[in-house]
């Protein structure tokens, strides 16, 4: 019998330095948005076209600012359905 070899759970790193802060991402891929918020992509894609999450194109990689998403899954920003 095969085992079944599960996904490792997203973790978003931080750089720990004694000086500083920890240091956050500034953009997330649409990807990892669905893994660590939990919505699926579509609805992801849907607080896109609403503009309650803010992106960055580079080049064919949309990128979601991660501050946007902050702010969206602690409740600063009310999600219209």
């Amino acid at each position: 019998m095969r085992q079944r070899v599960l996904a490792p759970t997203v973790e978003v790193k931080m750089i720990e330095r004694g000086w500083e802060k920890k240091i956050e991402p500034l953009t997330v891929r649409i990807a990892t948005a669905v893994r660590i918020t939990g919505l699926s992509r579509s609805r992801i894609y849907e607080l896109i076209q609403s503009g309650d999450l803010e992106t960055v194109k580079v080049g064919r990689v949309t990128l979601i600012q991660f501050e946007s998403l902050k702010a969206l899954t602690t409740g600063s920003r009310a999600i219209q359905r």
